[in-house]
């Protein structure tokens, strides 16, 4: 979880000075690195004191350590994204044609970000962890099992079934899993061990079930359970957004990639099956446009 996660969380999840601390940061993130403590303390009726437990709830030594690390995260955010906000993308006022290329935009960066973050090495034991498995389970909530539907779909193609696991079912699928299968575990956050689908992870561990978790890039509780983790583009916000465009674009490429590296470690055989398969299942399909035919040139 980046930093200014873990400040909205703070802010969202109390109703005293963290709130009013974390709502300020978040506000006026761009100016944070000229204010002093005692602006900052001033302009939220607070405390040199209360800025300092502050910083120490978030797990560092004191409000220099934090804010040297706020300052930084910012101007990473600035110095590599368009001023385009991910959680507020566009305006009551705004044209279609502006809606279309800020979002164009907004996705557009969320997947170079992605790709940025993901490890060759990572890639590799996850799609091997996949393809060596009997069962594949993901573990998630909507709407990220809604996008790992996508997923399941496109590995079915090659002869690999996949279960998305439902909310109410998940624990009970969790304990029926052994060490021949695999957990694909998605949570934007990660963070909260009593939340759907972390609370599953000790039954997993417990039975040995090979594990990958996908979500948010830093520090969380569910990186510190899984080896093995995939990193989702975060600059989204937890709650106060309008949608999830940026996320859901990342965690689809991530699904995506899996996908063709399991498709690519016996190519032949699965293309072969894939277009044999469509040829007998979609024989009704036709195409008016001649680029779409089938044996087009």
């Amino acid at each position: 979880m980046r930093l200014f996660q873990k400040v909205e969380e703070a802010s969202y999840n109390f109703n005293d000075a963290r709130k009013t601390i974390g709502e300020y940061l978040l506000e006026r993130k761009e100016s944070i690195e000229d204010l002093s403590m005692e602006q900052i303390a001033n302009e939220t009726f607070t405390s040199k004191a209360t800025l300092s437990r502050f910083a120490k709830g978030l797990g560092y030594e004191g409000w220099i350590d934090f804010s040297k690390e706020f300052v930084k995260e910012a101007k990473y955010i600035r110095d590599h994204f368009s001023d385009i906000d991910p959680n507020i993308p566009f305006e009551e006022n705004d044209r279609i044609s502006d809606i279309v290329s800020k979002l164009v935009t907004l996705q557009s960066e969320s997947l170079k970000d992605t790709a940025s973050l993901l490890r060759e090495k990572d890639v590799s034991i996850a799609g091997n962890n996949i393809l060596k498995s009997d069962r594949v389970v993901i573990f998630g909530m909507s709407p990220n099992t809604i996008i790992a539907d996508l997923f399941k779909r496109k590995m079915e193609t090659i002869g690999y079934l996949v279960i998305v696991a439902e909310s109410d079912e998940g624990g009970m699928i969790a304990r029926a899993l052994n060490e021949n299968d695999c957990a694909i575990v998605v949570s934007y956050s990660g963070n909260n061990p009593d939340r759907i689908p972390m609370r599953y992870l000790n039954a997993l561990k417990e039975r040995n079930v090979r594990m990958i978790g996908i979500t948010c890039d830093g520090d969380n509780y569910l990186r510190s359970q899984i080896r093995c983790c995939l990193s989702i583009s975060s600059r989204e916000r937890l709650y106060s957004k309008i949608g999830s465009f940026a996320t859901e674009e990342s965690l689809n490429l991530i699904f995506n990639v899996l996908f063709a590296y399991c498709f690519s470690q016996n190519y032949d055989e699965n293309f072969t099956k894939k277009i044999g398969d469509s040829k007998i299942l979609e024989n009704r399909r036709q195409a008016s446009l001649n680029s779409m035919k089938e044996g087009a040139e």
